[in-house]
């Protein structure tokens, strides 16, 4: 492995997503629940279908079609890589890793280091900042960071309120060494957040150590919990301290910044938060119209694609957000890189949502 030179930082060079081929409408989720306003749901939701693993289809299948996308595209190769870094909260088994899985299947060298970590929509910011720590001590060169999800498994087919926000999908963000003048310039050291009181908000009870055999509404304890309301209220008072954390750690103001891309969780909700933080329509980004709340995967997703929409240019300033279970959330800052980004991989599986 070549080390990394005392100036080099860690950015993003490069990024490739997968979306399951079942897409999964309003249209059929209306024929499901006859009576359902389903228009007035995804008014407030801004999806209109999302995709939707088949049966046979894990986690790594779809980290390994994205990552595949990504060595396909001649950016980087299996050989290349150092660390194989995956974010899910669906993983093939409980051990071994997924990430090992992945590495194997991959063709990627035994030399490589390998491992899972177990978070939901902070993950893409988190990951950022285990991949930073990594490259930027000498501990790799070249990251492949994957988020992937299947929450569709976890989903009861008859709770149309989870039903109708959450899609499959899968990313794989190429993350690099490079010169730079100045340490933390691509990416910045994000700023966390825990709060383990909301655990049962957002949960799967069942199917690992501590099952906890009581059902919901008569649903198995391996269905997906999500109280909305408490969700909702955790997100509008915690997001808008962490992005003013963010901003004060460097320095920064909201006019300063030239692109926001928070987690898609829904459209209601990010609208919420671009007011209460006033930021412009102009510097909010959204993408989850065509393919809904892929979890981990929604902010990869959100940059690759305002990078196709002409929304994302080199040295962009831009804060990413995530948040969500656990309860778990992270904020950082990137400067979009000024080196090659491959715009001609992965297009989107569906039409671009339209940047406001």
């Amino acid at each position: 492995m070549n080390q990394p030179s005392q100036s080099s930082s860690a950015a993003i060079t490069a990024i490739e997503y997968y979306l399951p081929e079942r897409v999964v409408t309003n249209a059929e989720l209306q024929a499901e629940f006859p009576g359902w306003e389903i228009e007035k749901v995804a008014g407030k939701t801004g999806i209109q279908q999302r995709h939707v693993a088949c049966p046979c289809e894990c986690s790594s299948d779809l980290a390994f079609a994205a990552a595949r996308k990504l060595f396909d595209s001649g950016r980087v190769s299996p050989a290349d890589i150092d660390l194989v870094l995956l974010c899910t909260q669906s993983p093939d088994y409980f051990l071994p890793t997924t990430a090992c899985i992945l590495q194997h299947r991959l063709g990627i060298p035994t030399s490589a280091a390998a491992f899972d970590f177990n978070l939901g929509c902070s993950g893409f910011v988190y990951g950022l900042g285990i991949a930073k720590g990594m490259i930027e001590t000498g501990q790799a060169r070249r990251v492949l960071f994957v988020t992937a999800e299947t929450y569709s498994k976890f989903v009861n087919p008859s709770d149309k309120s989870v039903r109708v926000l959450f899609g499959d999908g899968a990313a794989a963000t190429l993350i690099e060494a490079v010169e730079a003048a100045s340490p933390d310039l691509y990416i910045e050291p994000p700023v966390w957040g825990t709060d383990g009181g909301g655990a049962e908000n957002l949960i799967v009870p069942g199917g690992a150590a501590k099952s906890l055999m009581n059902s919901r509404n008569g649903s198995s304890s391996c269905h997906l919990y999500m109280n909305g309301p408490e969700i909702f209220n955790f997100t509008s008072q915690r997001i808008p301290e962490l992005v003013f954390e963010v901003l004060r750690r460097h320095g920064k103001s909201i006019e300063d910044v030239d692109l926001f891309v928070f987690h898609q969780a829904s459209k209601m909700l990010l609208e919420h938060l671009r007011r209460k933080l006033r930021i412009p329509e102009v510097k909010f980004f959204t993408a989850l119209e065509d393919c809904g709340n892929t979890v981990s995967s929604t902010i990869p997703i959100a940059l690759k694609r305002a990078a196709l929409a002409g929304a994302l240019k080199s040295g962009a300033t831009v804060l990413l957000a995530g948040f969500g279970v656990g309860y778990s959330w992270a904020g950082t800052l990137i400067r979009w890189p000024d080196v090659p980004f491959d715009l001609n991989g992965a297009e989107p599986a569906c039409e671009l949502q339209e940047h406001e």
